[in-house]
Formats: structure tokens, sequence, C-alpha cells
């Protein structure tokens, strides 16, 4: 039995970072700092091409995530390379009943705004 969807969540629980670049030349310290600033207790971090979706880091991250958590990442693009990816992601989030923030751009699915940003995104990537 498929337990049901823990609905939403309020915001409290942990602050989770991922930090990913693309090839082994790049360095992390940058999103790191930013992931650290913006209150991440705990940061996940990866060298992985973007076009790779089989990602052991964050799919350890994704099934750590609790109801409340919320995953931060720096910019979309760190996290995900198209919209169908991220919105899965999202979709995994939303059913542990844990959110979606990213700092460069506006998405946070904790506020109406962010909400509407991604169902928008969404709206885009269906057409």
């Amino acid at each position: 039995m498929v337990p049901p969807k823990p609905g939403k969540t309020p915001v409290g629980g942990r602050l989770i970072g991922y930090a990913r670049v693309s090839t082994d030349d790049q360095g992390t310290d940058a999103q790191l700092n930013e992931l650290r600033d913006a209150g991440c207790t705990m940061i996940f971090e990866k060298h992985a091409s973007g076009a790779d979706r089989n990602r052991p880091v964050l799919i350890r991250l994704l099934r750590d995530m609790n109801a409340g958590d919320t995953l931060v990442v720096v910019r979309l693009d760190r996290l995900a390379r198209s919209v169908s990816h991220l919105l899965a992601v999202i979709e995994q989030l939303d059913y542990a009943g844990a959110h979606f923030r990213s700092l460069d751009d506006p998405i946070d699915t904790t506020t109406p705004q962010g909400m509407f940003s991604l169902q928008v995104l969404g709206a885009v990537a269906q057409l």
C-alpha cells in the first residue's frame, strides 16, 4: 500500500543544499558559500555533468529529505538540465512533504509566488 501524499507541511525543517559542477576543473566554493549564507545546515556536493541524470549523490539527498525540509540550490541549472527533470525532482520532494528553493531564480515552493513560477514553468514544459 502506498502511503497517502503528506500534503503541504509547514516549513520548519532543515535547509539542505546541493552544489554541483560539471567538470573536475570547476570548484564548488562559490556555491558552498552562497548555500551556507542562505542557512543550509547540510550540503551535498557533486562533480557530474548536468546531462547525466544518474546522480547517486542527488538520489541519496532526495531519499533523506523529510517533511518540512527544503532543498536549496544556487541556480536551477545546478540541479537539472531540463524542465522535465526539474519537475520530476520537485514532484518527488512534494510527495515527501519537502520544499524546493533556488537562490537565484524565482522558485521557492514555500511561497505562493514561487509556486506560481513553478506552475508557469510546468505549463510551458507541457506546450
